[in-house]
């Protein structure tokens, strides 16, 4: 694949899903893409305990157990007609990571399309997520964070969590708008993601999403034609950066994804 040949030798990506030309999904559609997804979560899910059990006692940042996980969320791609994507930007290089990746939140496929990119991060997911079975389970293996939203103990824990994976080498994401928009307005930033990049010296890694709006609306299970983008930005180093340059940071960054994700595609 594009995206492969893009991870060694840092290049442009550019990667197409499955191509659709087809209206949004009606309910006997979607119905049927939702049944051929859980059918694959279900199998996918002892591939990923295969690939945790053979390899976490020496894989201290379950890359192998992430990138089996992460694969899946292909096989969910070439499942779903209505869903097309592209992937545009460079890939970070090896010597890069690890970094804080973060993107702004428009869809619950953004779970799903965000995850195909050919590298693996730990998310921070909402605890009710984490809890669902085979997609809770394998997230758990692959060392994805679960936070529980208004719980302040649970944010400290999962911060933790997200500090220990990048000290061990392991490269995380997170959506900082904290939930997805209702409105194509970028909601504010919060602050956690930039701290943990300026209290780790690892970089940020802006990612622009754009397209999945339309993809599963927000009180919506129906899928709908979606061709989405997904754009690699230029990593934000945060050298000579303190804490009292997180507001500027955070700024800095939001800012780059909106123009980013307002911007025509590449040709």
């Amino acid at each position: 694949m594009t995206a492969t040949r893009g991870e060694r030798h840092a290049g442009p990506v550019t990667e197409h899903g499955p191509a659709s030309r087809r209206g949004p999904a009606g309910t006997a559609g979607s119905l049927a893409v939702w049944a051929a997804w859980l059918l694959a979560t279900a199998l996918w899910t002892p591939l990923v305990l295969l690939a945790f059990l053979a390899t976490a006692w020496w894989d201290r940042r379950r890359a192998i157990a992430g990138r089996t996980f992460r694969i899946g969320a292909r096989v969910l791609l070439l499942l779903n007609p209505w869903w097309r994507v592209r992937i545009e930007g460079t890939l970070p290089p090896r010597d890069l990571r690890p970094f804080v990746a973060v993107c702004n939140h428009e869809s619950l496929a953004d779970i799903v399309l965000v995850g195909t990119l050919p590298w693996d991060m730990k998310w921070l997911s909402k605890a009710s997520i984490v809890r669902m079975p085979f997609l809770g389970w394998m997230m758990r293996l692959a060392g994805d964070v679960s936070v529980r939203r208004g719980d302040a103990d649970s944010r400290t824990a999962s911060y933790a969590r997200l500090k220990t994976w990048v000290e061990r080498g392991a490269s995380v994401m997170i959506f900082p708008e904290g939930t997805r928009s209702r409105t194509p307005e970028l909601l504010p930033f919060r602050s956690g993601a930039f701290r943990l990049a300026l209290e780790t010296g690892r970089p940020i890694l802006p990612i622009a999403v754009s397209g999945t709006r339309d993809a599963i609306r927000k009180g919506s299970m129906r899928f709908g034609r979606a061709d989405v983008r997904l754009r690699v930005l230029p990593p934000v180093s945060v050298s000579g950066r303190t804490l009292d340059d997180l507001a500027d940071l955070r700024d800095e960054v939001r800012s780059l994804i909106e123009a980013a994700r307002d911007s025509p595609p590449a040709s």
